[in-house]
């Protein structure tokens, strides 16, 4: 009988022959998985990417235009009167000359008193003020004028809510009227003092313009400037009263206005 030869032991460099071509098979099956991954990441992503860039692009261009603008407002008023500087703001509205601008001629009394350099605007938002909303701006910009200080923040509110801007007077009604709501049923101007507070420093004094009293309860000693009431629209003597206290808790004053 023939002996059984054993199988002869395999060879090691064979072993690192077989090693070495797994190792480049794994190498070019990553390598070929990446490239195919990143052709798909070029695919979908790229068009995202170029669409985003380019409303990047678009906001930053309106931006800089908005700046230029507010610039040369800046630029056209340095050196100008009080008066000047109002009839441009009545002039932006259409409110120049002939029987608008007599309509709507101000006549606020005890305005000169107000404190301080800076003033910080509260208004109400609710729906109660959805009819003077259009003409609210112009007022706006005459009362802040005339009163000779530097309008620092603006807050708006309405059924707890609040929003406070600051910038320039030009960004900050514009940001009023795209931002307020003018709708609801509740004047919260406490709620809207203490987010005044929270988000802008202390001005000379506040100025609070609404037509309705308030629905929710007022913190007399947490508002820390004085503030200067001015109730308009139909003369409610709720209101009035509400705000003469709110203006006498605070060491300011019930603001009367009038138009010509």
């Amino acid at each position: 009988m023939r002996r059984k030869h054993r199988s002869s032991p395999p060879n090691i460099y064979e072993m690192f022959s077989d090693i070495a071509l797994l190792m480049l098979a794994t190498f070019i099956f990553l390598l070929v998985t990446i490239l195919i991954s990143s052709r798909m990441s070029d695919q979908y992503q790229a068009p995202k990417l170029k669409k985003a860039i380019g409303e990047l692009e678009a906001k930053l261009e309106k931006s800089e235009a908005e700046r230029n603008r507010l610039m040369a407002n800046m630029d056209s008023m340095i050196g100008m009167s009080t008066e000047s500087q109002m009839n441009q703001a009545l002039a932006a509205a259409g409110l120049e000359s002939g029987k608008n601008r007599k309509d709507f001629d101000l006549f606020i009394k005890g305005l000169q008193d107000i404190p301080g350099e800076s003033l910080h605007l509260l208004v109400d938002a609710t729906g109660s003020m959805h009819g003077v909303s259009n003409f609210l701006i112009p007022v706006l910009r005459v009362i802040v004028i005339r009163s000779g200080k530097r309008l620092d923040a603006l807050t708006w509110f309405s059924d707890g809510n609040s929003e406070t801007y600051r910038g320039t007077m030009g960004g900050m009604f514009d940001r009023l009227m795209e931002g307020a709501p003018f709708i609801g049923t509740n004047e919260t101007i406490g709620a809207g003092f203490r987010h005044a507070a929270q988000y802008a420093p202390a001005p000379g004094a506040y100025l609070l313009i609404g037509d309705e009293p308030p629905t929710d309860k007022i913190v007399y000693f947490n508002i820390p400037s004085p503030v200067f009431t001015l109730p308009i629209g139909r003369n409610n003597p709720r209101t009035n009263w509400h705000y003469q206290k709110l203006a006498d808790e605070t060491g300011g004053k019930l603001l009367h206005l009038e138009l010509k």
